[in-house]
């Protein structure tokens, strides 16, 4: 398999504040607007800030599965949630600070705490998308 993949991604102005997003080899559209702290911005549509931020959480969902099944990590349940920071700095918005919570539901908490642990860091490690990022990236572990 070769190391060198591309993405392509349109971008189509639909009216005011909104568009739409698609791909060529993908089958649904997403909508997205400024989000509503910007002026004209529109509430309940998806913007680049929560695109960044389901990025984050998306990759780190997909490095964790894979990291996981290496290591034959059972467990009942995985979810993550991400909250960026987004600020002013030197006169530019920009997300300076990422939290993100996995919350892990092992099959076997008491043996496989440790081996759990290794692995979520390991997918903080190797998630593609906040090793291209230059946000700080914390990691909030919930083991259950």
């Amino acid at each position: 398999m070769s190391q060198e993949h591309y993405y392509e991604v349109q971008a189509d102005w639909k009216e005011g504040r909104k568009g739409n997003l698609s791909s060529p080899v993908l089958n649904n559209t997403i909508e997205c607007a400024t989000p509503p702290e910007f002026p004209n911005g529109v509430a309940g549509i998806w913007s680049p800030e929560h695109l960044f931020t389901a990025a984050i959480s998306s990759c780190y969902l997909a490095t964790f599965l894979a990291i996981a099944e290496n290591f034959k990590l059972a467990f009942r349940s995985f979810s993550c949630k991400t909250v960026c920071k987004l600020e002013v700095v030197e006169g530019k918005f920009q997300i300076t600070h990422a939290e993100i919570t996995p919350e892990l539901h092992l099959e076997n908490p008491e043996q496989d705490r440790d081996k759990a642990l290794k692995v979520l860091e390991k997918s903080k490690a190797a998630c593609l998308v906040t090793n291209s990022m230059k946000t700080e990236i914390t990691l909030n572990t919930q083991l259950l």
